[in-house]
């Protein structure tokens, strides 16, 4: 399917789903129970929603929603300091991308700290920050760095251009975050049932194709792809082939943008100016080597460093079901919050905020489908 009209093709849409169904029914009878599958990526979720694949797949296939979004699995400890560095000064900026805003605390967010008078700015790219922090010398300028390896190499490109031009009231709060070792902790759980995976297109897009070899030691057939109804299908597809057939290899779905060794040149920027660090996730706690830190020759622009803050306990909402969400283990409307306590008017959790979390998706797209719930 490498021709760009085809990815919507109504046509080659219908067939794609009348194979599925064929192979899924067919999975069906060999395991007692529909198989399940795992979109890890945010934008695979918001797609498989908005193109209502759910619903017309969901009495062949249980479609899970994995830890793909960044700002969902952003610890509540780390949305607490956020909190504290809008607090620190009347002089001091924080920058963030927009999803992160309405994150809520354990007893505020960044939309509130701006409403009471702090300076929380939204800026499309780091390199934005830096300019921003160029232009106004006499202020703090804290850029919040949330998100997986995709979003990784710009900051750490800011960063460098920030250290040399020598703009000393530039840093960065890192956040980041690396998807697979978040897989390996879901694969390790007893508790969740996945028989293959669909593989982030941007991501890999940075990390390759062989990043994601360790899968091939559970025996679990996963696909990289893009983000039409057609690639999502074509990977569905594909994933139900091997599985039948008692295949468990990675295959790369969208080699139009993804390479077995992915983007040397990002990873690069990466190594130079981070290094890899045990990290908290939200719903996981500690996943080890997950995230990302400052490397030495860049602490001085490391936000942690330069302002001392107080640990913080954070406070989890009674109820919020955000955690089990992103391991797998419950959909939206498993949660006793959902479309009731919780919407996107006043979320309670992050995965009813962001533009790619499971909840809103849910939300704006699938509240209305009945009978497709979680496998028991």
């Amino acid at each position: 399917m490498r021709d760009l009209e085809k990815f919507r093709d109504p046509g080659i849409a219908r067939a794609l789903i009348k194979e599925i169904r064929n192979l899924a029914a067919r999975a069906t009878k060999r395991l007692g129970r529909r198989a399940v599958f795992m979109e890890v990526c945010g934008t695979h979720t918001v797609a498989i929603s908005r193109a209502g694949l759910r619903g017309l797949l969901g009495d062949y296939l249980d479609l899970r929603s994995g830890p793909g979004c960044p700002v969902c699995v952003t610890d509540y400890g780390d949305v607490d300091r956020m909190v504290k560095f809008a607090r620190l000064s009347e002089n001091v900026t924080v920058g963030t991308f927009g999803d992160m805003v309405r994150v809520p605390g354990s007893d505020s967010s960044l939309e509130r700290e701006r409403a009471m008078g702090a300076d929380v700015r939204i800026f499309y790219s780091p390199a934005d920050a830096v300019r921003y922090a160029a232009d106004n010398p006499g202020r703090e300028v804290i850029f919040l760095g949330v998100g997986f390896e995709t979003t990784a190499p710009a900051v750490a490109l800011a960063i460098k251009d920030a250290k040399a031009r020598q703009i000393k009231n530039f840093s960065v709060f890192i956040t980041h975050k690396l998807v697979p070792p978040a897989m390996e902790v879901l694969l390790s759980d007893p508790g969740l049932k996945v028989d293959g995976f669909i593989l982030p297109g941007h991501v890999s897009a940075i990390i390759g194709r062989k990043a994601y070899s360790f899968l091939e030691g559970y025996e679990l057939p996963s696909v990289i792809t893009g983000f039409e109804p057609n690639d999502i299908l074509d990977a569905i597809r594909l994933i139900l082939k091997m599985m039948l057939e008692g295949e468990s290899r990675v295959v790369n779905g969208y080699s139009r943008v993804v390479r077995e060794d992915g983007n040397r040149i990002a990873q690069q920027q990466m190594a130079d100016v981070f290094a890899v660090c045990d990290a908290s996730w939200r719903g996981f706690g500690v996943i080890p080597r997950s995230g990302m830190t400052m490397n030495a020759g860049f602490k001085d622009l490391d936000a942690t460093e330069r302002f001392s803050l107080p640990p913080v306990a954070p406070r989890v909402p009674a109820g919020c079901a955000c955690g089990d969400i992103l391991k797998g283990k419950l959909i939206p409307r498993d949660c006793r919050l959902f479309a009731k306590a919780c919407d996107p008017r006043r979320p309670v959790g992050p995965c009813m905020v962001s533009s790619e979390g499971a909840c809103a998706a849910y939300y704006q797209f699938e509240r209305h489908l009945k009978g497709v719930t979680a496998v028991e």
